[in-house]
């Protein structure tokens, strides 16, 4: 399955949530979710955002493509995704947590060390504002 994150900036802050569905349910992460069959991937970044968390967002760049396989207790596979993650500016809106996630809060890039994040989760949100410092986002190539 495809599916699309965004690292959320607003100023010095970065958006968690936590998921309300499996696969990592009840831990922090990036909003995002599945592409849908033909749409674009930033077109589904955008819709997935807003579906979840209520923001509209401005996608600057893709961060990082990875592939996540979750097993179960028997060693089966459950979820295979590939992810591309994509950092965003904070355009407007009230974040209002929908259905698949618990909870959501901007972060301020100290304070994320306090949060159990898991490690990818970790390193895509300081890759991020590594590029956003630099400006050297990967394009989005049509």
């Amino acid at each position: 399955m495809v599916g699309v994150g965004a690292v959320i900036f607003r100023g010095g802050e970065v958006l968690l949530v936590r998921r309300g569905q499996e696969p990592a349910k009840g831990s922090w992460s990036l909003p995002g979710g599945l592409v849908e069959l033909g749409e674009g991937l930033e077109a589904a970044l955008v819709r997935e955002v807003m579906e979840e968390t209520g923001l509209f967002v401005k996608v600057l760049g893709i961060t990082a493509v990875l592939e996540r396989v979750y097993r179960d207790a028997e060693e089966n596979i459950p979820y295979h995704y590939v992810l591309i993650d994509f950092a965003c500016d904070y355009v407007s809106g009230e974040v209002t947590p929908a259905s698949d996630i618990t909870a959501a809060q901007f972060v301020s890039r100290e304070k994320l060390k306090d949060i159990s994040l898991a490690s990818f989760t970790s390193q895509v949100i300081e890759r991020a504002w590594e590029q956003k410092e630099t400006g050297a986002f990967l394009p989005i190539i049509i």
